[in-house]
């Protein structure tokens, strides 16, 4: 299977000489494990004016970069959806499946990067009054679909591991997954990374389900009916764990407090029972 692309199409606080701002086609490579090389991972860029912002200039673009890469990704994942049609026309053309995602890590860091590091020193750069990151919209979560909804049977738990656990992730037992390098969140030595473990006779078709999603992040849900989601696509979001007392409800706030403190780095897995020594899913997940 190919390698994942993520890509962005927007407008950048660089003005031409005409005082329009230029647009910039950004394609980067999706790190699917913990060895990954953030530094080394495939990119391409290409500016280009206000009146080329269409879909045959991205897939110009596109093409561009499957031959600077020397293949075709598998899929692309995007998370702009002002470009909602125009990405997916210009990707429906070349053929390659697209999908909206949240889970543009790589991207994201990239564009931090450039607007600190190589915008500020481009000809008509123009710093932007807003600068306000994407946000994304939080739809009302759902249960999931009965064919992998567990029973009274499943059982789940909040857990932690240090980020040097990770280290021989490579060599885990893991039926269905994803992962990136820690890094690229720029977290240090022996850092606790918390996680949600879902422990279900229907392990192996929840994970084969979920991993046809694009997952972006666990949250909690806290009011009258506190619950643990799964923030999935660009707005589509599922109920994972109920939360049914004041001590559980503890753990889960103290789950987000140590997201908060490994850089939203979290994480998500799945086993037939508790004394399974394999995962029949498990995803390295990012917030923010």
């Amino acid at each position: 299977m190919g390698k994942i692309w993520e890509l962005d199409f927007y407008s950048r606080p660089i003005f031409d000489e005409n005082n329009k701002k230029l647009w910039e086609i950004l394609i980067c490579e999706s790190p699917t494990d913990i060895d990954s090389d953030y530094d080394s991972l495939f990119r391409y860029s290409q500016f280009c004016s206000n009146s080329e912002v269409n879909s045959i200039t991205l897939g110009g673009a596109i093409a561009s970069a499957m031959e600077k890469a020397g293949e075709t990704p598998s899929k692309i994942r995007f998370f702009r959806r002002q470009m909602n049609n125009m990405i997916i026309k210009a990707c429906d053309d070349a053929g390659i499946p697209v999908f909206p995602s949240r889970h543009t890590y790589a991207l994201n860091r990239w564009l931090d990067e450039r607007e600190t590091d190589f915008y500020p020193h481009q000809e008509g750069y123009q710093a932007p009054k807003n600068t306000a990151s994407v946000q994304y919209p939080q739809g009302n979560a759902v249960s999931l679909p009965d064919a992998v909804k567990g029973d009274r049977t499943d059982k789940w738990a909040l857990v932690s591991l240090g980020s040097d656990d990770f280290q021989d992730m490579r060599e885990w037992a893991i039926a269905f997954g994803e992962a990136f390098p820690l890094s690229l969140a720029d977290i240090e030595d022996n850092t606790k990374i918390p996680g949600l473990i879902i422990f279900s006779k229907r392990a192996l078709p929840l994970a084969a389900w979920m991993s046809g999603l694009e997952l972006g992040y666990l949250r909690l849900e806290t009011g009258q009916f506190p619950r643990i989601c799964l923030e999935t696509g660009v707005s589509d979001s599922w109920i994972l764990a109920n939360i049914t007392d004041d001590k559980t409800l503890g753990e889960a706030e103290g789950f987000e407090t140590t997201k908060q403190q490994a850089n939203g780095v979290h994480f998500l897995a799945i086993q037939s029972s508790p004394e399974s020594e394999s995962f029949e899913g498990f995803w390295l997940l990012k917030q923010g």
